[in-house]
């Protein structure tokens, strides 16, 4: 991996991305922009279930208006995403963190479409009708977007939080 972090580092892209002082900066605040509004989205969309926000309006609605939003802003995050990995692959590949958002960024988005795809499309129940399984899967998913937001803070001090050569490729 890290063999690929070197040469990806090396590559005429990932040096003009270092070489221009004002692009990682701004490549990690419309990131950071955008995995708020992932975060806003999905969480609403929790609490919808779990019957905290929203509980005059039905499941499709709450659906409609947040989901776009979160599937616009995911494409936006994956994008700044690469372009920060180009810009600094060994930091981020080296970073356990940064391994565990990704892990939890995927489980995020299948969860948080899965609700989608069990009552986005049909009739949901009323907001005391929601399964158990399915409150339960709510609050897991506003768990789980909390520790994306805090590993993506959590890169810059890998080392400080889990030591030095934690991953095999280090």
């Amino acid at each position: 991996m890290m063999a690929f972090a070197e040469w990806l580092h090396a590559t005429a892209f990932s040096q003009m991305i270092q070489a221009v002082g004002w692009i990682i900066p701004l490549l990690q605040s419309i990131h950071i922009v955008m995995i708020g509004i992932v975060f806003v989205s999905s969480v609403v969309i929790a609490l919808h279930v779990l019957g905290r926000v929203r509980v005059e309006e039905s499941f499709q609605a709450v659906w409609g208006r947040f989901a776009p939003w979160s599937r616009t802003a995911l494409v936006v995050m994956l994008v700044t995403g690469l372009l920060l990995v180009a810009g600094e692959p060994a930091r981020e590949f080296s970073a356990l963190s940064f391994w565990l958002k990704m892990g939890l960024v995927a489980i995020g988005v299948v969860g948080t479409a899965a609700f989608g795809r069990c009552y986005g499309t049909s009739a949901a129940p009323g907001v005391h009708g929601y399964p158990p399984s399915a409150r339960l899967a709510a609050v897991a998913l506003v768990v789980l977007w909390v520790a994306v937001v805090l590993l993506g803070r959590a890169i810059a001090y890998d080392v400080e939080m889990w030591g030095a050569g934690v991953l095999p490729w280090n």
